[in-house]
């Protein structure tokens, strides 16, 4: 049987798992829930990664019930949403795993509570990540951040 626990050795192919740790495997495991089943990632990994360690996809289109799994990885093409159970949206691409964290697939899943209508909470970029954007940014501008 396969295990879904990171180890300090190089993971071994996942049944039906997208991606495949080749590096960074010495970071702290931490526990989180997908569709309610209970899996592993290492901190500092991002909603996407996490899922894709695990899974193909992280989402089935709202429009087509068609399998998603992230698009550019960068956060620009809006291909990796999510919902947690509490019906919040999350970029899974720019968004970090956390200890217990409970995120579905379907939207079915959500159902059963309200959906609130995207904030500026739930869709801005993380400010470590919009940090780094601005520091990228005026050093490409011949400035020093």
């Amino acid at each position: 049987m396969l295990s879904n626990l990171p180890s300090s050795e190089p993971a071994a192919p996942k049944r039906d798992a997208q991606f495949v740790r080749l590096a960074e495997t010495q970071r702290e495991p931490l526990s989180f829930f997908i569709d309610g089943y209970e899996v592993t990632a290492l901190q500092g990994d991002t909603l996407l990664t996490a899922v894709l360690m695990q899974q193909r996809r992280v989402r089935e289109s709202e429009f087509s019930g068609a399998p998603r799994a992230g698009f550019c990885l960068i956060g620009a093409c809006q291909d990796c949403w999510m919902r947690s159970e509490e019906g919040l949206r999350l970029r899974a691409c720019s968004t970090l795993v956390t200890q217990g964290m409970r995120v579905v697939t379907r939207l079915a899943e959500a159902a059963s509570v309200a959906l609130p209508a995207a904030s500026a909470a739930t869709t801005a970029i993380p400010a470590a990540a919009a940090a780094t954007v601005a520091a990228s940014a005026a050093t490409s501008n011949g400035d020093t951040p």
